[in-house]
């Protein structure tokens, strides 16, 4: 059912308020919504605004988590790379890479077990086994790097499967409030049949508006701020303590021809993704370290710029420097704290925390963008003394555009359907609408129907169904988080696009919900 506004009094009744529109808050919502609850999903920022748009785009087992024995996370991530890859197809796809050997590092038995691990931990389905292989002189790598192995993961649009996901949770009802704050948490007034509940004060960090919720379960999925959450808007006492881990990415100009990603080995023990980006760019990271400052104004440093810059070089005959960095970002994860002196040994595993004072109250800590569909089901579960035995749904549904078959199949369809977009343009939209194409486009006839294009391959069209149906209401939204094109644009295309949104749209409005 939706969330309601009680009459007269401006309060809105719900059975779920989630806190938080990372990929944790997004999938609880959608999961809660589609098994009949109402829901509230809310946000300080936009959705997917920090942690969950700042991660290396991996949907994987996470071959390193072998090395520190979390053998049922890997298992679980790796069933859960089959049930992602079937359920996005259009903003998951998958990916091969490559593990030089370094002489000098781990040695080939450990890295053969770990890779035989890898493929036998999880039924594969989709992907192909690993394998060792040679490395040639048309290969990037410098020529001491000979030998190596290679295995299978997935990509992920990390931003748009948050957006999907809060996509999803609005279609089954769920009322999505991004830009907007819980500012304080306390018991509700009695209600006639006497259950305890939260009330909520929500602020509309746009236009100031207040509103008060009611609800019968609090979900606290802020990530790095779950801990400043509790201590800053409710009396409850956490019993667990989270430790921030800043993760910085570097994007460079594509220095290589090959579809392939590395994973690169470094003496710290630590890993270093390169992976084909956006056509014509390499992302490459991350980095691992502790942080202890606000995590929206986390930022990448030279130190960490230098440190990727470095290993690169290490291992391909092309360098990179400081100066090739054309994009960077960096997001703090919210780590359980387990007195681990190095930060990339952390598990990033998840626990939840429910408290019943003076009503349901659960707090997420940890967990990674792969496990977030089990994560949002382990909720639900745990809230069955709440609100009932519900029946699971997620493992066999498709999020909103997801329902085909291969990429290159939807895009034959697509380019005969509206033979006016280019197919370039068509290839693009497919890897971040899929089938939602058909909403975008339902009113266009020809090419000027697309609008005007704001920059290169955004049109107004675009930005008119982003702002309609997927809350986006400043540039960065749309340039960063719905779409990569930030990339490609420059000052003056930004300017025209931010007053483009600001001369068709109220702050903060959106028919999106």
């Amino acid at each position: 059912m939706d969330a309601v506004v009680a009459a007269g009094n401006k309060v809105l009744d719900t059975d779920l308020l989630v806190i938080g529109a990372g990929i944790n808050g997004a999938g609880i919502a959608a999961d809660a919504a589609g098994r009949g609850l109402s829901v509230i999903l809310c946000d300080q920022a936009d959705i997917a605004g920090a942690t969950s748009s700042s991660s290396t785009k991996l949907i994987h087992g996470g071959l390193r988590y072998l090395e520190t024995w979390q053998f049922r996370l890997v298992r679980e991530s790796l069933q859960e790379r089959e049930v992602l890859l079937k359920a996005a197809p259009h903003i998951i796809w998958p990916m091969r890479f490559c593990l030089p050997h370094h002489p000098g590092l781990r040695p080939k038995w450990m890295i053969r077990l770990g890779l035989f691990l890898y493929d036998h931990l999880s039924r594969r389905i989709s992907l192909p086994a690993s394998s060792q292989i040679k490395f040639d002189a048309e290969e990037p790598l410098q020529s001491r790097y000979s030998v190596g192995f290679e295995y299978s993961d997935c990509w992920v649009d990390d931003a748009r499967l948050v957006i999907m996901n809060a996509r999803q949770a609005a279609n089954h009802g769920a009322l999505v409030l991004p830009r907007t704050k819980c500012v304080s948490l306390v018991k509700a007034k009695s209600t006639a049949d006497q259950s305890p509940q939260w009330s909520a004060r929500l602020v509309n960090q746009l236009t100031q508006q207040q509103t008060e919720v009611r609800a019968r379960c609090v979900i606290n999925a802020s990530g790095p701020w779950v801990d400043q959450f509790v201590r800053q808007t409710s009396a409850v006492k956490s019993q667990h303590r989270i430790r921030l881990v800043k993760g910085s990415h570097i994007v460079v100009p594509r220095f290589y021809s090959g579809d392939e990603s590395y994973l690169l080995q470094n003496s710290d023990g630590r890993v270093v993704f390169v992976i084909p980006y956006e056509q014509d760019f390499c992302l490459i990271g991350t980095t691992e370290q502790d942080y202890a400052g606000d995590p929206q104004q986390a930022v990448i440093s030279q130190e960490e710029i230098t440190y990727l810059c470095q290993l690169v070089g290490e291992y391909f005959n092309h360098r990179i420097t400081p100066t090739d960095v054309c994009h960077h970002y960096a997001g703090v994860r919210p780590l359980m704290d387990e007195d681990e002196e190095n930060a990339s040994k952390v598990s990033r595993d998840y626990t939840l925390e429910l408290s019943h004072d003076p009503a349901p109250l659960l707090s997420v800590y940890g967990g990674k963008i792969t496990t977030y569909r089990r994560l949002a089901e382990a909720v639900l579960h745990k809230l069955s003394p709440v609100f009932g035995e519900l029946p699971d749904w997620t493992a066999s549904a498709c999020l909103p555009g997801g329902d085909f078959g291969t990429q290159p199949g939807l895009l034959a369809e697509m380019t005969q359907r509206y033979p006016f977009v280019e197919k370039g343009q068509m290839s693009q939209w497919i890897r971040r609408y899929g089938t939602l194409i058909n909403v975008m486009l339902k009113d266009c006839r020809d090419q000027s129907d697309l609008g005007t294009e704001l920059g290169p391959g955004l049109f107004s069209i675009e930005v008119d169904y982003l702002v309609r149906h997927e809350w986006a209401c400043t540039a960065e939204d749309v340039l960063w988080r719905r779409t990569k094109l930030g990339l490609r644009f420059s000052a003056n295309d930004v300017q025209e696009l931010t007053d483009y949104i600001e001369a068709r749209s109220q702050p903060g409005a959106s028919d999106a919900g």
